[in-house]
């Protein structure tokens, strides 16, 4: 039924009922009309439907700490680019960019993810996890190993929580109160490995290695450390 055969119809219902249905009748007819323009409004210019709790938001736009960036429209906001913030949750792709959580690593990636821009892959840490490149290495972890075409060809990293005797890759954390004890220059798929020991008397750690407080040098071994030099540390 179109506009005009409805408020024919009304206007007769006003004149047979009385006066006292005028204001029901015309906020009737208003309802269907104004709705109809709102609505045809709202579906062209809503959004498509998103997974899962989140908001679109204008490119520059603060992340919420506890949020990640997981969806880009490069024609949102009047061409300016617009992002879909989203909680984060154990295993989610993330937009180049996005932020990495305290807590999370970022495990696999897709270069052509995200709308071309390119996306991650964030999990929570856990013991024995491999990482990508970039990724951050959450606190009490150190790297333990590598995979030069890990993570689509990035390059990925093992993660495992520090423990007395663990074989870490160069550029590793050192965690407080560990030192480095020996080398391996071909570890780490070839990028080189240290073993890192809990501090204690009578440990000969490699030469450059800083030592804890409470702890000093005492005498110097040219051959240790495969070659590179140990000192033995004793108490202060």
């Amino acid at each position: 039924m179109n506009i005009r055969h409805l408020v024919t119809r009304l206007t007769a219902a006003v004149v047979r009922r009385g006066l006292g249905a005028t204001a029901a009748a015309f906020a009737l007819i208003a309802a269907v009309v104004l709705g109809g323009a709102v609505g045809g409004m709202s579906t062209a210019e809503a959004k498509p439907a998103w997974p899962g709790p989140g908001q679109w938001t204008c490119s520059g736009a603060p992340v919420p700490s506890g949020w990640v960036i997981t969806g880009y429209d490069r024609s949102g906001c009047q061409g300016s680019g617009s992002w879909y913030q989203a909680p984060v949750k154990d295993g989610i792709w993330t937009c180049s960019g996005s932020p990495v959580v305290p807590g999370y690593v970022t495990t696999n990636h897709q270069q052509d993810g995200c709308t071309g821009i390119g996306a991650w892959f964030q999990q929570r840490v856990k013991d024995d996890i491999w990482t990508c490149s970039g990724s951050p290495v959450v606190p009490g972890y150190v790297i333990t190993n590598h995979q030069q075409a890990g993570c689509n060809g990035v390059g990925s990293w093992r993660n495992n929580l520090a423990k007395d005797g663990n074989w870490t890759c160069g550029g590793s954390p050192i965690i407080d109160g560990y030192v480095l004890t020996d080398r391996n220059l071909y570890g780490c798929d070839n990028a080189g490995s240290w073993r890192q020991n809990i501090a204690r008397p009578g440990l000969a750690v490699c030469a450059g290695t800083t030592i804890p407080a409470g702890f000093r040098f005492t005498t110097f071994s040219a051959g240790g450390c495969s070659g590179l030099g140990a000192w033995t540390i004793a108490r202060a």
